[in-house]
């Protein structure tokens, strides 16, 4: 194996689920809860079912684990190109920190490099790090666009993150069709009208509704 493919490998291992969670305290959990429910954790189909929840935990909350700046790795290059850059349509699962319940959607990503590209295989992933942990959406558009802006130095740097929350649509209000987009601008995006609009324009155009 060469070791550009060594390289691929230990980046792909990245966001795998966690392996150093407390496995036996979350089943523990789960089994108290299912009793709390009313039901019978020995019963037939529950009996794996803590264990089930523990591993899925690992997974869906990988992103506490992960430094995406390891993520990164070399994928940063010089280049004299400055136009408007865009990663758009990126889907996500996320889990809502007030209610563990999933919410899940779509993020669009924009720079204006100032001598650095980014792998265009990167942005999703570090959207998927943020994603991978208990969020609130607002908190998390930012998180994406604080980094970039850190990372690529750029002139200016844009995210829009459209998400349906099941905690609205299973609870609450119950409000099955209700969509909440977030945005997060730095330096030009947020200073200047022309490439805001730019962004927003080529996001919505040609644009699915987001659905289930």
């Amino acid at each position: 194996m060469t070791e550009d493919q060594n390289n691929s490998n230990e980046i792909m291992d990245e966001m795998r689920p966690s392996t150093d969670m407390d496995l036996l305290t979350i089943q523990n959990a789960v089994t108290k809860m299912l009793s709390a429910f009313g039901e019978n954790p020995s019963r037939k189909g529950l009996l794996r079912t803590p264990e089930r929840v523990a591993s899925m935990y690992t997974e869906l909350l990988s992103g506490y684990r992960v430094d995406p700046n390891k993520i990164v790795k070399d994928a940063l290059f010089e280049v004299t190109y400055d136009e408007m850059v865009i990663v758009r349509d990126i889907e996500f699962y996320s889990m809502c920190e007030h209610h563990m319940l999933p919410f899940m959607g779509r993020a669009h990503v924009a720079y204006l490099p100032d001598g650095k590209v980014i792998g265009l295989s990167k942005i999703p992933r570090i959207v998927d790090v943020f994603a991978h942990r208990l969020q609130v959406q607002e908190r998390m558009t930012r998180q994406i666009a604080d980094f970039l802006s850190d990372l690529l130095k750029p002139q200016g740097v844009a995210v829009v993150v459209e998400a349906m929350h099941l905690c609205s649509m299973m609870r609450g209000v119950k409000k099955q069709n209700a969509r909440m987009t977030t945005s997060a601008m730095h330096g030009a995006f947020r200073a200047n009208l022309a490439p805001r609009q730019e962004f927003l324009a080529n996001i919505s155009r040609g644009a699915s509704p987001l659905q289930m």
